[in-house]
């Protein structure tokens, strides 16, 4: 199966699995999946049997509140049995609404607090080049969450240690929890800004796999002792037509007639490609 069609099948069953916790972060969860699909299906060196391996790759998924669309990756990769996407942001249940690593196997570094992952990032990144390790570290960010202080300040210290076994991917869908970015903190153009604090930089659509492999496996092919990002153009909401580029879906409930809307669009979608 080609990734972008993976992608379209894994839109769906997000969509699905958050309106069957009745409720949850649609916006962000859809516009991160081809992001996510592309590192977890086809660059990195991650899967279920490798998770003791100190030489495997590492995925820090710092926006943390897009959890339901890494669950569902991970359960359709083995992880978990796919019975537990059930459990998604129940009382009691093992699949908390913020990624927990505690709770679920495949996840390196909980999130939540936006800026926390990424530094993380960072450290694993640092400590893997002091242990002389072929291993790549992947944090994703969102752009609301690069507002965060914390994000620079990672930022510089990967430039500093010459972390170019970090690479970051920004989901920059455009919205965030109470408004549009451009809005709320205008951060300026992004590429120079990354490029300021000594990163390599390129752009694409986010919602292409063929092009965000073809970026990211240009990194890596490319290494200059430079950490590398990523800036992925995305729609908050993506596939869903009412949601799409609205930040009052960043979270939100859906009516039975909402859920059906969305359900048919994204069939639709996934028949087009």
């Amino acid at each position: 199966m080609m990734l972008q069609e993976k992608a379209d099948e894994l839109r769906l069953e997000t969509f699905k699995a958050i309106n069957s916790a009745g409720g949850g972060h649609f916006g962000g969860s859809l516009s991160v999946i081809e992001i996510l699909t592309v590192l977890l299906y086809g660059i990195m060196n991650y899967s279920p049997m490798n998770m003791n391996d100190p030489g495997r790759d590492r995925l820090v998924l710092s926006k943390g509140h897009a959890g339901p669309a890494l669950y569902v990756m991970l359960a359709d990769l083995g992880f978990f049995e796919k019975e537990r996407l059930r459990e998604l942001d129940c009382d009691g249940g093992r699949l908390p609404k913020h990624i927990d690593r505690l709770k679920v196997p495949g996840v390196e570094f909980s999130t939540g607090p936006l800026g926390q992952g990424f530094s993380a990032a960072g450290g694993m990144a640092l400590a893997l080049k002091h242990l002389g390790s072929c291993a790549n570290v992947y944090a994703v960010l969102g752009d609301g969450e690069c507002d965060e202080g914390q994000v620079w300040e990672a930022a510089m210290a990967a430039s500093h240690y010459s972390l170019e076994n970090l690479i970051a991917v920004v989901d920059v869908n455009h919205c965030q929890v109470d408004g549009m970015t451009n809005d709320v903190m205008d951060l300026g153009d992004l590429q120079l800004k990354w490029k300021s604090f000594g990163w390599n930089v390129c752009s694409c659509d986010g919602h292409d796999t063929e092009k965000l492999s073809s970026a990211i496996s240009g990194f890596l092919k490319n290494k200059n002792g430079k950490p590398s990002v990523v800036i992925a153009e995305t729609i908050k909401g993506r596939g869903v037509r009412f949601m799409e580029g609205n930040y009052k879906w960043h979270s939100g409930k859906l009516n039975e007639s909402q859920y059906e809307e969305g359900l048919s669009d994204l069939q639709k979608g996934k028949k087009n490609d």
